[in-house]
């Protein structure tokens, strides 16, 4: 997936992953299950790195592709082409998912 948008620093672009609308045991979910913030998702674009004290740009520790789980409340919620993504710092990606 391509967007039309280029995080700065260490910020990163998510697409959210949400909840099933069916459970596992085939139980129809209410709406308001849907409503919670997401807290895991699949980066679709990622900055060039933190700056350094001593000028040098840090590695970004996630990639384009990864799917990750972050802290539920960081990311800033957008829309680009009418399509929902969250922007959160690298600093709340808590784990790569495999």
């Amino acid at each position: 997936m391509t967007i039309k948008a280029k995080p700065l620093n260490d910020h990163v672009i998510v697409k959210p992953i949400r909840a099933d609308e069916i459970s596992k045991m085939g139980i129809v979910l209410p709406d308001t299950v849907d409503k919670e913030r997401p807290e895991k998702g699949e980066v679709v674009a990622v900055g060039p790195g933190k700056i350094l004290e001593n000028g040098q740009r840090a590695a970004m520790s996630v990639k384009i592709g990864d799917k990750v789980m972050f802290k539920k409340y960081s990311p800033d919620e957008i829309k680009i082409d009418k399509e929902e993504f969250l922007v959160i710092s690298e600093g709340d990606v808590m784990l790569i998912l495999e």
